[in-house]
């Protein structure tokens, strides 16, 4: 591959994720300091969801970090940042209602999330031990080696793949329900859609990258068998 195309590879890559990045926390930022109407706080807000979806065995606690927020299906709970879990906003309202879709996906059993789920302990064994096969293997050049480090890697796209539709639908269900259960108003709605649309590129450009790491170490592995 010529140097130029190299050097535009590693631009979109490297600015694929920085764009997402900011563009989530941009959106994110805006809406944070829009009040919600119904005067809800995040934690109201995950509370009335889980208890009208009859989750009230799943709790719903504060956790430190910018955007930290997340769903634990070992612990069945919905964490929510601090900002937030306390805050009365159409962003902790909207990323409120995202986790606990995540939590209505789990208790139905959604199939996306189990297979994820599963996916788990492979996909971290095979980010860990990746680019050592790789780097071995091209150092080395052993193709054998290479191609290990290929598969591993491509067991991370999968993971990565599979995080869309269940990203996506975490949203879809928040959408329901904050509209459901009159969380926000009509008005409110459109801005709590960009708080999720902004996060979910967040996932849907870590996929492209991953994809195109993939595809360029696909390029070498089978332009190595020509050589």
């Amino acid at each position: 591959m010529p140097i130029t195309n190299y050097i535009v590879y590693f631009i979109i890559v490297a600015a694929l994720p920085i764009w997402a990045q900011y563009r989530v926390k941009s959106t994110y930022n805006k809406y944070a300091q829009v009040g919600v109407q119904s005067g809800l706080t995040g934690a109201e807000v995950a509370r009335m969801i889980l208890d009208k979806n009859g989750l009230h065995d799943v709790a719903v606690e504060p956790t430190s970090g910018f955007l930290s927020d997340h769903y634990d299906p070992g612990k069945k709970k919905v964490f929510l940042s601090e900002a937030n879990f306390s805050g009365r906003t159409i962003a902790g309202s909207a990323v409120a209602a995202h986790e606990v879709g995540h939590a209505i996906q789990d208790a139905e059993d959604y199939a996306f999330m189990r297979f994820r789920s599963a996916l788990v302990p492979v996909t971290m064994f095979s980010s860990n031990s990746a680019w050592i096969f790789l780097i071995i293997g091209m150092i080395a050049q052993i193709r054998g080696v290479m191609l290990i480090g290929i598969i591993l890697m491509a067991v991370g796209v999968l993971f990565q793949l599979i995080t869309l539709p269940v990203e996506f639908d975490a949203s879809k269900r928040a959408l329901v329900q904050i509209e459901g259960l009159n969380i926000v108003t009509s008005q409110e709605l459109p801005h709590a859609k960009k708080v999720l649309s902004a996060a979910a590129m967040t996932y849907v450009a870590a996929m492209a990258v991953a994809v195109l790491e993939l595809l360029r170490l696909i390029l070498i592995f089978t332009n190595s068998n020509r050589s």
